[in-house]
């Protein structure tokens, strides 16, 4: 289920508004619908604070929370990496067949920057082929390259393509797709998404109008699942994968559910900053026909 991993944590950095605060009332509103006691809240607060990351004033309804970090992320994928997803789903961003291969020797004297630049290649998308190799459809070589020159190991990088990538007997990249990356799963992810979405645009569409309260926690909701779905997605071209995608579909379903909400409930300077995220993700990624 979305809420069991809605964390009080998420709820209240999904709760910062533009100017850096958090209403407090609302906060503890949304975590009773979500089932979430004031005592967790508390806690939560109380933890939240001790990091850093936010100040607090007062207690309980009546606090006084100011966020000390941008948050952005804890809430919403970064802003360029849905663009690009959108773009595959409009058929914007085509594959030219070409496979993009990193391999590294770092010995163990370097092992942190060793382990760093290995999840940072996982993290653009690309999957091991063996020990120290890995390879992704995406031309990520200059992201790569500039974190191993951050991390001072670029010597012992070395970087290729191929059009013509093999493992054992196996060449089709299709096939190959389906071997290096986790699809069935990743669909799960989306199958979940689209079911939210779509009940989510049935409550949008019904003739009792939601609360503000309830118009929260779908958006917090539908935040939750996308990103949920979206983080561990390599994001491989449209030409590796089953068709029609997973992706696709539940990635169309959320944008109409956002473009929906917005509708009824448009970003202002007091709401959550959460809208005003989705709302640039919806103009300027995907703008539902």
């Amino acid at each position: 289920m979305t809420r069991d991993v809605i964390t009080t944590r998420l709820l209240v950095h999904a709760m910062v508004r533009e100017d850096g605060t958090v209403d407090t009332d609302g906060l503890y509103t949304v975590a009773g619908a979500l089932g979430m006691t004031d005592q967790q809240v508390r806690l939560c607060l109380k933890r939240l604070v001790a990091e850093g990351r936010f100040t607090q004033q007062g207690r309980g309804r009546k606090a006084s929370l100011r966020t000390t970090a941008d948050i952005t992320g804890a809430v919403a994928p970064e802003a360029g990496y849905v663009r690009y997803a959108y773009r595959q789903d409009r058929g914007d961003a085509g594959w030219d067949g070409t496979w993009h291969l990193v391999a590294f020797a770092i010995p163990e004297s370097a092992r942190a920057a060793r382990d760093t630049l290995r999840d940072t290649i996982l993290r653009l998308g690309a999957a091991a082929v063996q020990g120290g190799l890995y390879v992704t459809a995406n031309p990520v070589t200059p992201l790569v390259e500039a974190a191993a020159r951050r991390l001072g190991v670029l010597d012992s990088v070395t970087f290729l393509t191929s059009r013509d990538l093999r493992i054992g007997g196996q060449q089709d990249p299709a096939a190959l797709a389906a071997r290096l990356w986790p699809l069935d799963e990743l669909a799960a992810r989306y199958d979940r998404l689209a079911a939210l979405a779509g009940a989510g645009l049935d409550r949008l569409a019904g003739t009792a109008a939601l609360s503000g309260t309830d118009q929260l926690v779908l958006a917090l909701e539908l935040a939750a699942e996308f990103t949920r779905a979206m983080e561990p997605d390599p994001l491989l071209p449209p030409e590796l994968l089953p068709q029609p995608w997973s992706g696709a579909h539940a990635r169309h379903l959320a944008a109409r559910c956002w473009t929906r909400l917005l509708e009824i409930r448009p970003p202002t300077g007091g709401e959550p900053r959460l809208f005003r995220l989705y709302a640039d993700i919806v103009r300027e990624a995907a703008p539902p026909s």
